[in-house]
């Protein structure tokens, strides 16, 4: 296959045609040109699209494909469809499936499910087993398999040992930790951020006290053990504040923060709409701001969709029936490119995460394989049911403006255009 780019604006900072419009020339999936003019020969497919702007591969640190168990949900090959047409040439797919995945076995057969595709897929590993937070899982035996990360999907480690003794012996092989940020002694019962909004709508709150007091554990227990630790999911302003300290410490502490938590407010709760219950919740305008300063300052390396697919009979019921998680992978550039430059949410995208997850990174230079996303900035449109690709709708940004669309990938000598 040889493909031509025309006139595509390469967003890589670390790049020398950064910023430059250049032609791109890719054969059998190797880069063999970039200037300014390359003339088209007959068996070349050219693609040349409306402002078309070109970058480092894509990484979603976080997302749920169901497969195995909850197929009716997202089968992989699905999921790693809709994540190709958003743009990501790479995913790390969580564990959350049934059985979840805590052994090798598991691991190698998400894996095996995932090759052939454009996108390519990582498994993350439980960190316990059954992810019932009491005995650490076989992390040295799914490391070997393929897991890039251990951790219990949207559940915390309540025992404090657990996490010590996982961040010990990781180091073993460099491997990477993650802890979700929520006490649940304090969380309890909640369904939503505890604030004015929970009080005047009745429903119970979860407080930012939960996920903070959290993190603090978290950062002791990686200042005693060392090793690795990456905290997905923040979502308050004191969380930014508690990360920030601790990397000005020298700690190896990293994070992310979705999509949703870096544009969406509690305000959105104002019509029951189950699409908006998230884990963590939906915080304050307050909450958003020091975000998008962390996203800025670099104190949160990553930003993810959290794609969460979750069929009707689970989310179109009572708020409090309604099973947390929203789809995102379609909607994410979209929407952090309407708060954000283009190049922090590329470096968010793509350096910042494959470097934490240990993952290569491939510049768009001469001679390296096409680990290409391709994609217009400037395009604004409202987010309807014929963007979504995925089986689940559980979209939270559902009927909301977004600006910026994805065209395709470039990846294993593939395309998607």
């Amino acid at each position: 296959m040889k493909l031509l780019l025309k006139s595509a604006k390469i967003i890589d900072s670390e790049n020398e045609f950064h910023n430059q419009h250049k032609d791109v020339l890719i054969e059998n999936g190797i880069i063999t040109k970039i200037e300014s003019n390359i003339t088209k020969e007959r068996d070349f497919k050219e693609i040349n699209l409306p402002n078309l702007h070109i970058s480092r591969g894509w990484f979603d640190s976080s997302v749920c494909f169901g497969e195995p168990g909850y197929e009716e949900r997202e089968t992989i090959e699905n999921g790693l469809n809709v994540a190709a047409k958003s743009g990501f040439t790479a995913v790390a797919v969580n564990p959350n499936t049934f059985p979840v995945a805590d052994n090798n076995a598991t691991i190698s057969f998400i894996k095996s499910k995932g090759e052939g595709h454009a996108t390519k897929l990582y498994p993350i590993g439980c960190l316990t087993k059954n992810a019932g937070g009491s005995d650490i899982a076989e992390l040295y035996d799914m490391n070997n398999s393929g897991a890039i990360a251990f951790g219990d999907y949207n559940k915390p480690i309540s025992n404090a040992n657990i996490l010590k003794i996982g961040l010990q012996y990781a180091q073993n092989f460099e491997g990477l930790i993650m802890s979700f940020p929520q006490n649940n002694a304090i969380a309890e019962h909640g369904l939503v951020n505890e604030e004015i909004n929970s009080t005047r709508l009745g429903l119970r709150g979860i407080p930012a006290l939960a996920e903070e007091i959290q993190i603090v554990r978290d950062l002791f227990l990686l200042e005693y053990t060392g090793g690795k630790l990456h905290i997905p999911t923040i979502s308050t302003a004191k969380s930014v504040a508690l990360i920030k300290e601790a990397k000005q410490k020298g700690l190896n502490v990293s994070c992310s923060v979705t999509a949703h938590h870096l544009t969406l407010t509690d305000d959105e709760l104002e019509n029951f709409d189950t699409n908006t219950k998230v884990l963590p919740p939906l915080r304050t305008k307050k909450d958003t701001k020091a975000l998008l300063k962390g996203v800025k300052e670099g104190v949160i390396d990553c930003i993810i969709s959290d794609h969460n697919p979750i069929d009707i009979e689970h989310k179109k019921v009572e708020f409090v029936n309604a099973k947390y998680g929203t789809i995102g992978l379609e909607s994410l550039f979209g929407a952090v490119n309407s708060v954000l430059d283009l190049n922090t949410t590329i470096k968010c995208l793509t350096v910042n995460p494959k470097k934490i997850f240990n993952i290569s990174c491939t510049p768009i230079k001469i001679g390296e394989k096409a680990d290409i996303t391709l994609f217009n900035p400037q395009l604004e449109y409202t987010f309807t049911s014929e963007y979504i690709y995925s089986t689940s709708k559980n979209a939270i940004f559902l009927n909301k403006k977004l600006k910026g669309k994805t065209y395709g990938i470039i990846k294993n000598n593939n395309c998607t255009i």
